[in-house]
């Protein structure tokens, strides 16, 4: 059956062969009261690194698109507007957090964008199709000067790296290290600088020193030269690493670099363990480390807003959907090869015109 019981996508079939996609129909979750039909435009854990998946999968969880269908309780939005989903689609919200405006993506109580079961049992897909189905409060209106392709990267990798910003005190008088120059640290240089902060980027090679410097860093440091942490004493508020490299990384050397009460804070997730570290290591400055995954509501439509006024763009390769552009895409991204987000374009020449 077509949608509205289905989603046209391309799907991976088998983690040992995650690049290879193939078309097919998928089963949409029964539509509610407060969901929210969207037609995709652009999109942007097929490896297994992060455990096993249901298969087949849709994947693709930074989607723009236009508003088909409302439920009968929705107030946010009405069909034909222009809305983006990030990496959480769904949630009971009920619990406290919920109701504070601080909703968090905790594995009980929520629905990630695809690969999660609803109560029902049926798995959500992602973005890499014709149609998704979201609950309305994880459906975000786009500001009207921010471009669908650019737009579209924001509404995970975004959010990721501006939620621990602003929580963390992003701002005026804020000297921030950002370790790592990608998909995430790019946007995480140009939060930081467009929040009043001063920003040095923190990469094992100088090879992105003149990326760093145009997406608005005024240091740049390579950590991969010897001692490099001993000229950088006590120099930042605060650290965020979006590199998925840390079990490489000599933690007490960067604790070094922040002042007393610093917080070393991760939101790159590789596939290997934290290094092991001693508990004296945090003591001398009372350091702190901690780590996150996307943000609320709230802090998605300041984010919005603040790339709105201060015209941010993301660095992005547009590429058209198909099976061939969804293999490119993710072989591509497993080797690095990008600068520094991939988005998945021309849906209509796909998927034709949905209404």
């Amino acid at each position: 059956m077509p949608y509205p019981e289905t989603t046209d996508a391309f799907t991976i079939t088998d983690q040992k062969n995650w690049s290879t996609f193939k078309r097919q129909e998928v089963k949409l979750k029964p539509f509610e009261d407060h969901d929210v039909d969207i037609a995709v435009d652009d999109v942007h854990t097929v490896t297994g690194g992060w455990g096993e998946v249901p298969l087949p999968l849709c994947v693709g969880h930074e989607v723009v698109g236009k508003v088909i269908k409302t439920g009968k309780n929705v107030k946010t939005f009405k069909v034909g507007d222009r809305v983006g989903v990030g990496a959480q689609i769904a949630a009971d919200l009920t619990c406290n957090n919920c109701k504070n405006g601080k909703q968090s993506p905790i594995k009980l109580r929520t629905v990630d964008t695809y690969g999660s079961p609803y109560p029902d049992g049926t798995i959500s897909q992602g973005g890499y199709s014709s149609h998704v189905r979201a609950h309305e409060y994880f459906t975000f209106p786009i500001p009207d000067n921010i471009p669908t392709e650019l737009a579209a990267p924001m509404l995970c990798a975004g959010i990721t790296v501006y939620s621990p910003l602003v929580r963390l005190g992003a701002g005026p008088g804020k000297h921030i290290a950002i370790v790592g120059v990608g998909g995430l640290g790019h946007f995480a240089v140009m939060f930081a600088a467009a929040l009043g902060a001063d920003v040095t980027v923190i990469s094992h090679t100088p090879s992105k020193k003149d990326d760093a410097l145009k997406l608005g860093a005024k240091n740049f440091i390579i950590s991969g030269e010897k001692d490099w942490h001993k000229s950088h004493q006590f120099e930042f508020d605060f650290i965020l690493n979006t590199a998925d490299a840390y079990h490489k990384f000599d933690l007490p050397a960067y604790f070094t670099t922040m002042k007393i009460g610093g917080r070393f804070h991760t939101v790159g997730f590789g596939d290997h363990p934290l290094p092991s570290i001693d508990a004296q290591a945090f003591a001398p400055g009372q350091y702190y480390i901690g780590a996150s995954h996307i943000g609320n509501r709230p802090e998605m439509l300041a984010m919005l807003k603040l790339v709105s006024e201060k015209n941010i763009k993301s660095w992005v390769t547009p590429i058209d959907i198909s099976e061939a552009g969804c293999k490119e895409v993710v072989e591509r991204v497993y080797k690095n090869d990008v600068r520094y987000r991939f988005t998945l374009t021309n849906y209509d020449k796909v998927f034709g015109k949905r209404t």
